[in-house]
């Protein structure tokens, strides 16, 4: 393609390599491109609460994509630009009924949304018993009737007996157009948004708001919650240690994380 006039990319798996940090030779690429006016928007599943300790070393003060779409979130003022597709507490209470039918002894957290991100914590409420496979500790913990009584921008699902595919699987089979089944870890998680917000709605937001046609626009990524990114992007790069249903639907694949796989693709023009 013709150099970006916008770049996105993942960041777990994709940007943070097996030491979850940011590399010299990626930061310097980024720092190029942002110098160059190309704009560089964070697209993750993570909450915007999560998203200041990649942003800041790269300087990023333009818009990130968290919660997989279903949060835009602004770096530089640090605060919420808009939200979409809140999952409603009538919903996500059908849900979990048959969840525990499909997926005996799985457990739930609810990530909602406030327009403070150093007070968002709050709004990261779990059941007892609720396994984060990137570590536990984070969350308030609170009864399932308390997790579903709120609207949330994802209902996490989790399992320690089962690997994320297997649950996406069982999971994807009960439910048609109520909500979209994602998942950015192998390790017995699957994340629940409202149908039809992914990744690419949220970039999609930000390439209008920026006047970028998408036939511009660059995108890197690991894991299946990247696979509609990829797709709706004009050039859509998959990672070496990437998921197959992404690499599937990629324009290209370039090296690992843990060798700077974005770096080795913008280097071409930055």
């Amino acid at each position: 393609m013709e150099r970006p006039q916008l770049i996105a990319s993942d960041v777990d798996g994709t940007l943070l390599g097996p030491s979850e940090s940011l590399s010299a030779r990626t930061i310097a690429t980024v720092r190029r491109a942002i110098e160059a006016d190309v704009p560089f928007v964070l697209a993750s599943g993570r909450p915007p609460r999560w998203i200041a300790p990649v942003a800041k070393p790269l300087d990023l003060t333009g818009f990130a994509v968290c919660a997989n779409g279903a949060v835009l979130y602004d770096c530089g003022r640090e605060e919420v630009v808009a939200v979409h597709g809140l999952l409603r507490p009538e919903l996500l209470n059908d849900i979990a009924h048959a969840l525990d039918k499909a997926v005996p002894g799985c457990r739930l957290a609810a990530e909602r949304v406030s327009t403070d991100a150093d007070h968002e914590m709050r709004s990261f409420v779990i059941e007892p018993k609720y396994h984060n496979p990137w570590g536990d500790g984070e969350g308030r913990t609170a009864p399932r009737a308390e997790v579903l009584g709120h609207p949330a921008i994802k209902l996490l699902v989790s399992h320690v007996g089962m690997s994320s595919e297997e649950m996406a699987d069982a999971i994807t089979a009960l439910f048609d157009r109520e909500v979209d089944v994602t998942y950015s870890s192998s390790g017995g998680l699957v994340e629940l948004s409202a149908h039809g917000i992914t990744k690419a709605t949220g970039l999609a937001d930000v390439a209008e708001r920026l006047g970028v046609e998408r036939e511009r626009v660059i995108a890197f990524g690991d894991m299946p919650n990247d696979v509609e990114m990829l797709r709706w992007a004009g050039h859509g790069v998959a990672m070496e240690n990437g998921h197959p249903k992404v690499q599937d639907v990629a324009d290209e694949i370039t090296g690992p994380a843990g060798e700077d796989g974005v770096a080795q693709v913008l280097e071409r023009w930055f």
